[in-house]
């Protein structure tokens, strides 16, 4: 498959708006180094849901951020969406941690599957950092060029008001300082991870205090309860 065709799968809001990065260098490094791990190496999730994140929620309809920091590396987890795994796969413990909350936040039942889809089409971003991995290998495509190129799409919300950013555990909250702070709202707390859960995560109540504060400016809140 061309590197066109892989790297410009893209909703078209999306693509307008991160259009000026396709051309800057660190993502020509990052086309590269791509290309020739997909050569050497099983890579996930596959081409077509890299940028699931972007193509289920458009640019337009973005009501809410959740930041990850990269995708599932086991085989058949990742679609493209943070935190979220195809259906009939296990839950992975942070999103089993995720379900509890939910539980105890709004009283919804864990579902039957881990796919969070139905949240990014309803405006959830469900965006990680890094958009790729390598196998078996946790963190092996940080500090390509994704997280510029992410960073970049965070900045490019700026110019909109009224967003929740959901942002669990250290690495998240440091994009806290692209966010403005006046105009949307920025949610923090421990990692949903089963070696964080228990120092802020659980009880924070993430999902009721997004609805609210998108009902206090009148914007459709998310139905949160999954199949």
């Amino acid at each position: 498959m061309s590197n066109e065709i892989y790297f410009f799968k893209m909703e078209r809001t999306w693509r307008e708006t991160l259009k000026n990065e396709f051309s800057e260098e660190y993502f020509k490094n990052l086309q590269n180094f791509l290309t020739k791990e997909k050569k050497e190496h099983h890579v996930f999730p596959p081409e077509n849901q890299v940028f699931n994140a972007f193509n289920s929620t458009p640019f337009d309809e973005v009501k809410v951020v959740i930041l990850g920091q990269d995708p599932y590396h086991g085989l058949g987890q990742a679609n493209g969406l943070s935190f979220s795994v195809n259906p009939g796969i296990k839950f992975p413990p942070s999103l089993r941690n995720i379900f509890k909350e939910l539980k105890t936040d709004l009283d919804i039942a864990p579902p039957l599957w881990g796919d969070l889809t139905p949240w990014a089409m309803q405006g959830v971003l469900l965006l990680n950092a890094t958009l790729t991995v390598r196998k078996a290998t946790p963190g092996s495509h940080q500090n390509k060029g994704w997280e510029q190129f992410t960073s970049a799409a965070i900045n490019a919300l700026q110019s909109k008001e009224n967003i929740v950013y959901i942002l669990w555990g250290q690495f998240a909250q440091q994009k806290s300082a692209q966010i403005n702070a006046g105009n949307n709202l920025i949610l923090k707390s421990a990692h949903p991870s089963p070696f964080s859960a228990h120092r802020g995560f659980f009880g924070s109540k993430p999902f009721s205090t997004t609805n609210k504060y998108l009902k206090k400016h009148n914007i459709e809140p998310i139905n949160w309860e999954l199949p």
